[in-house]
């Protein structure tokens, strides 16, 4: 089963790797663009046959590991 997990930034929250894409594109003259967020993407092969179980052990990975859940949302996507 394979796993996909998108995490962002919490609303509220500065973007400064955003701001300076934001920036760049600007500067290449790509206009009208107001605001710019960065996440990570992190995709997970899992031995996992049990969809429940999958969820559960992603989520536990999620908040111990991938995602800083102070200042980070996270979603799963499981395909498989």
């Amino acid at each position: 089963m394979k796993a996909k997990v998108h995490i962002t930034l919490k609303t509220g929250v500065l973007d400064p790797q955003g701001k300076a894409v934001q920036h760049a594109l600007a500067s290449l003259g790509f206009d009208g663009v107001n605001e710019v967020r960065q996440g990570k993407y992190i995709e997970l092969d899992l031995a996992e046959t049990d969809r429940a179980a999958a969820q559960q052990a992603v989520e536990r990975m999620c908040q111990s590991l991938l995602a800083n859940t102070v200042i980070e949302n996270y979603s799963i996507e499981l395909e498989g």
